[in-house]
C-alpha cells in the first residue's frame, strides 16, 4: 500500500482504549464492515461462524464509518448499526475534544437492520438523549416518523430528524461536506443512498450497499475516477457462499464481478478500491485467506476495522 496519508491502527486481541490515536486533521475511520447481521451470524452453524460463539472476533462489527474534524471539534457517524455503542466509544477515543460519547450527527444510508436499527440506543432504555440531528432521505424520514419505536425517539426528542436531498451537499463543518445520491437496492421502506465526503484533502465515495453495477444509472468507473478513495459493497465474495438462498432476493455485485469489471484500470485506480460490507460467510473476513490474497494481488484492498484515512 503506497498511501502515505493512511495510517493503521493495530489493536490488541481485546480492544484497549488506550491504543486509540487521536486524530490531528480532519479523518475518516473504520468502525465496521460486517453485513447487517454481524459476524457470528444468527442461525449460521458454518465453519465461518461455530468458533466465534466461544472465541468472538471483537474486530467483527456491523459496517460503519465514523467522520472527525479535530478543527471544529465535532464528530459524527455513518451509520447507525446494531454495534453503535462500541462504535461510539472508538470514534470518541479518536476525537481529541473528548466530550460527550453521543456523535454531533448520524447519518442512515437506508433502512436495512445493520444501517438503522443502531438508532434505538438513543431512547429512553438506554442514554435518552436530546435532538441528535439524524440525517436521512424523504422516505426514511417517513419510515422513523410514522413506524415505532422510533416514531418515540421523534416524539420525544430523543433525535430530530434532518432532511437530506439526492445530490444536495450537506456541510457538516466548514471542513467536512457530505453529498448523498441514491443508488438502486431493495427499497422496501426507504430509498437507499450512497455518499461523496469532502474533507480539505480527500474525496471518498461511500457505497455500502447496491443490487448490481450495471443498475446505477452513473458509471462507476467514472465515480471512481474522481474520488481518492472508495468503500464499496463487497458482501459476497462469489456465488459459493450462497446456498438455500435465492440471489435475486438479496442480489449485490460479487466481489469477482466487481474485480473483473475493474481488471483494466491502472494500478492507481484499483488502489483506490477498498471492499466493505462484508457477508459472515465472505473468506476475505479473514485477512489470511486464499480469497484475501487474490484481492491484494489484483491491487484492491478489504477495508479493516480501526483504520485511519486523512479527508
Amino acid at each position: 500500500m503506497n498511501r502515505k496519508t493512511l495510517v493503521t491502527i493495530t489493536f490488541l486481541m481485546v480492544w484497549n482504549p488506550l491504543h486509540a490515536q487521536k486524530v490531528t486533521v480532519p479523518s475518516l475511520i473504520i468502525l465496521g464492515t460486517v453485513q447487517d447481521a454481524g459476524s457470528p451470524h444468527p442461525g449460521c452453524k458454518k465453519d465461518c461462524c461455530k468458533n466465534l460463539i466461544l472465541h468472538p472476533d471483537p474486530e467483527r462489527k456491523v459496517t460503519s464509518i465514523g467522520l472527525i474534524d479535530p478543527v471544529a471539534q465535532k464528530k459524527f457517524l455513518i451509520e447507525a448499526t446494531p454495534d453503535m455503542p462500541f462504535q461510539m466509544k472508538i470514534l470518541l477515543r479518536h476525537s481529541p475534544s473528548g466530550g460527550p460519547e453521543i456523535p454531533d450527527g448520524i447519518m442512515v444510508t437506508h433502512a436495512h437492520i445493520g444501517h438503522y436499527t443502531g438508532l434505538m440506543y438513543l431512547g429512553r432504555e438506554a442514554m435518552n438523549t436530546r435532538k441528535v440531528p439524524v440525517y436521512a432521505m424523504p422516505r426514511m424520514q417517513e419510515f422513523l416518523e410514522n413506524n415505532g419505536p422510533w416514531s418515540q425517539l421523534v416524539s420525544l426528542e430523543n433525535i430530530a430528524i434532518r432532511p437530506l436531498t439526492d445530490n444536495q451537499a450537506l456541510e457538516l463543518t466548514s471542513n467536512l461536506k457530505v453529498t448523498p445520491f441514491l443508488v438502486p437496492h431493495r427499497d422496501e421502506y426507504s430509498e437507499t443512498i450512497g455518499l461523496i465526503i469532502e474533507g480539505p484533502s480527500k474525496k471518498i465515495l461511500f457505497i455500502p450497499d447496491i443490487d448490481k453495477w450495471d443498475k446505477w444509472k452513473t458509471d462507476i468507473i467514472q465515480a471512481i475516477a474522481g474520488v481518492d478513495y472508495a468503500f464499496i459493497d463487497g458482501t459476497f465474495f462469489d456465488a459459493a457462499e450462497i446456498s438455500g438462498r435465492n440471489i435475486a432476493e438479496i442480489p449485490h455485485p460479487f466481489i469477482i464481478e466487481t474485480m473483473e469489471l475493474f481488471r483494466n484500470l491502472p494500478e492507481k485506480e484499483r488502489d483506490k478500491i477498498w471492499f466493505i460490507h462484508l457477508n459472515h460467510t465472505n473468506p476475505a473476513l479473514n485477512p489470511k485467506s486464499p480469497q484475501t490474497k487474490t484481492i491484494l494481488k489484483n491491487g484492491f484492498h478489504v477495508a479493516r476495522m480501526n483504520t485511519l484515512f486523512e479527508v
